[in-house]
């Protein structure tokens, strides 16, 4: 049976809603599976509203089979990125399919020909359109629920379809998993941050409301901006990708669960952690309504588990102690809610082996792998 390929064409209502429900028909019914937010899913197919599409490029495509949708990806240049890192790269995200490696095979010649016509000559992910997005094929762990929408859920076959298809791994991000009580920071260390604080001349800062965290969204979009230049996946960042992390993540933080470390005024330090709300989620079923939301807002109070995804500090100011400081105020925090039993590490790159260390201290166990793959196409 023929395959075909369709671009979309995203100023289409009927062509996006293919492209967007395959998702969820292909996973309703998987346990370990937690539907986005209809509104969320339409949104990277919004061109005038995505960020990514006002300093980038890219195409959707669907495979389709007897009349039927089979298969679907997204093929992009983030030029930011390749610009900074004097690179010739695309990137690929939404790669969804059947367990068929001709369709596969179907939708990624698609993709190396998009890439080639564009004069790129390497093909890497999943990578989303924002830093926010999650990365990489999920390759270990398929028993466990996603993380919220922080990181992404697959089948166990999506890593062998391409893998098939030639690609290798370029870099893995790894989620851990910790008891609260890993965070009952020994004097020591509560002595090494506090140690930190007087000499570096260092301060927490609490938010005291959602009003006030919204006011300081911007500098901490920009502070996080700056944390990462030795990241593998850093890009500066545009005013309108700091823009919408502040839209869609602030959003929905608890405030208390946010924190930063300040050098005098400046920024040189942060902690995101979100309460878990994957089971409300998972009983919205991608529908936002009163009801749903009156759910995720119980479900923020009744979560046992909190989710770290994001945490850093400046270059500058790493090895004074910043860390240790910033553990600290997670211990603080966790226990101060008298609420949570669990921590996860979302998503910690292996190149960011401090981070990666820290985690082994504190006894992370190593539960989910996500493997970003990379394809030669030159």
């Amino acid at each position: 049976m023929t395959i075909n390929i369709e671009k979309v064409d995203t100023s289409n209502k009927s062509q996006t809603k293919r492209f967007v429900q395959f998702y969820y028909d292909l996973y309703k019914g998987c346990p370990q599976w937690v539907p986005p937010l209809y509104t969320d899913a339409y949104l990277p197919l919004n061109r005038k509203k995505h960020p990514f599409f006002g300093h980038s490029d890219g195409d959707f495509f669907l495979a389709v089979r007897d009349g039927k949708v089979v298969g679907r990806i997204f093929i992009g240049e983030n030029k930011p990125f390749n610009e900074y890192h004097q690179a010739k790269k695309a990137q690929f995200y939404f790669f969804d399919c059947i367990d068929d490696l001709d369709v596969a095979r179907a939708l990624f010649e698609t993709a190396f020909e998009w890439a080639r016509s564009r004069g790129l000559d390497t093909v890497i992910g999943p990578k989303g359109l924002s830093p926010f997005d999650g990365y990489g094929i999920q390759i270990e762990g398929f028993e466990h629920r996603q993380m919220m929408t922080m990181m992404n859920y697959n089948y166990p076959y999506y890593s062998r379809l391409v893998e098939a298809l030639g690609f290798e791994k370029e870099v893995d991000f790894v989620s851990c998993y910790l008891p609260a009580e890993a965070f009952r920071i020994p004097e020591r260390v509560e002595r090494i941050a506090q140690r930190a604080m007087q000499r570096n001349r260092l301060k927490i800062k609490n938010f005291k409301s959602k009003r006030e965290l919204m006011q300081w969204a911007q500098r901490i979009g920009e502070a996080y901006n700056n944390t990462f230049i030795h990241n593998w996946e850093y890009y500066p960042l545009s005013q309108g990708d700091i823009q919408y992390a502040v839209d869609n993540i602030f959003l929905v933080a608890d405030h208390r669960l946010i924190k930063l470390i300040l050098h005098g005024e400046q920024i040189v330090g942060f902690l995101f952690a979100f309460p878990d709300v994957s089971a409300a989620l998972q009983r919205a079923k991608g529908h936002l309504n009163p009801i749903t939301l009156i759910d995720l807002l119980l479900e923020m109070r009744r979560t046992k588990t909190v989710s770290g995804n994001g945490m850093g500090v400046l270059p500058e100011f790493q090895g004074t102690g910043g860390n240790a400081l910033l553990y600290y105020e997670m211990g603080k925090t966790v226990f101060g809610f008298n609420q949570f039993e669990h921590v996860e590490m979302t998503q910690v790159a292996e190149t960011t082996r401090q981070m990666r260390a820290d985690l082994k201290n504190l006894n992370g166990v190593e539960y989910k792998n996500h493997r970003v793959y990379r394809k030669f196409i030159g």
